[in-house]
């Protein structure tokens, strides 16, 4: 099995990263629960200001979440099963089951090769490959009701290429869209 463990290196530049991302956040909690001007806002009880970094931490950990989320639902789209999410996370195949119970789905043989459904930011496509050419389309409808499709007479190679096409549709009409 493949090791998804980090370099110490690694390791390094991420907790750099986080921080970085996390100290505009945490002055932002801070200021607003404060009330204090943004040049103001550590001058305060060290156990508030350290209780506005948690508030923040917090909230890093609810996007991590979805966004795990979103991935597991991705892999699971394009034929991941719950055995190798598990094995990814760290966790048995019923574990992963349990933790993401939508993430995987298991059509029929004959409509896993001529159908599919993607579930990406709160829309969802569906992906259908047309006889006799082949080609694969898609339609969806995005998470802020715009519906959309492949355009008038375009046909990709693979499934996975509309489900990209389609993914990338699904993600310019989510409802948080950064």
């Amino acid at each position: 099995m493949t090791s998804f463990e980090i370099t110490p290196g690694e390791q390094a530049e991420l907790h750099k990263a986080l921080h970085d991302a996390l100290t505009p956040l945490a002055s932002a909690v801070r200021s607003r629960t404060s009330g204090l001007p943004g040049d103001r806002v550590w001058e305060a009880d060290p156990v508030e200001v350290t209780l506005s970094v948690l508030a923040a931490w917090k909230v890093v950990d609810t996007e991590v979440k979805r966004l795990t989320e979103i991935a597991a639902g991705t892999a699971g789209a394009y034929g991941a099963s719950y055995e190798q999410l598990g094995a990814v996370w760290g966790i048995t195949r019923q574990g992963a089951r349990k933790k993401w119970p939508g993430a995987v789905s298991r059509p029929t043989d004959a409509a896993a090769r001529t159908s599919g459904a993607l579930g990406l930011c709160g829309g969802t496509a569906e992906l259908v490959r047309e006889a006799p050419s082949g080609g694969w389309r898609w339609t969806g409808e995005g998470a802020d009701g715009t519906r959309g499709a492949s355009g008038a007479g375009v046909r990709y190679a693979t499934k996975e290429e509309a489900a990209a096409h389609a993914g990338a549709f699904l993600r310019e009409h989510a409802l948080d869209r950064p």
